[in-house]
């Protein structure tokens, strides 16, 4: 008897070659309001007041691989008056919501340091909330001459 079901004469190669063309997946283009759409995920409908929060970077950098930050909140981080949360935001990044850093009364000083990567001539935003539930924010345009998160396959 013979079997009815067209066998297909396929190679490894081809198979993988096949299958691993249907798994190519593109980054989502980032855009100011995909920065604006994380930063109401993070803070809700909080009306952000400039102010009281430093934001530090470099606003020429050579190297978008590896960009140092630092943060600091103008807060006596007491029991009743301290910052509870300092997020960073950057518009042209595949995932504008880089980092969120959790703080309490008890964390001494309101200062984080971190290294980001930056896909490209921006702004990076940094927002913090405090106990009282007010969310301040600083922003620093940056200039990039390397861009990084440049992973886009073929």
């Amino acid at each position: 008897m013979t079997d009815p079901t067209p066998r297909m004469n396929t190679t490894r190669r081809a198979f993988l070659t096949v299958t691993g063309a249907a798994l190519v997946v593109r980054p989502a283009k980032a855009t100011p309001a995909s920065m604006a759409a994380a930063i109401r995920q993070a803070i809700g409908e909080t009306h952000v007041k400039p102010g009281r929060i430093k934001l530090n970077v470099p606003p020429l950098v050579e190297n978008g691989n590896v960009v140092a930050v630092s943060v600091s909140v103008e807060s006596p981080m007491t029991e009743k008056d301290y910052v509870k949360t300092i997020h960073i935001f950057t518009e042209k990044n595949p995932q504008p919501n880089v980092i969120s850093f959790r703080l309490n009364a008890r964390s001494g000083k309101a200062e984080v340091q971190t290294r980001i990567r930056l896909a490209d001539t921006q702004t990076v935003v940094a927002i913090c909330e405090m106990s009282d539930g007010s969310c301040w924010s600083d922003k620093v345009d940056v200039i990039l001459t390397l861009s990084a998160c440049l992973e886009d396959p073929i």
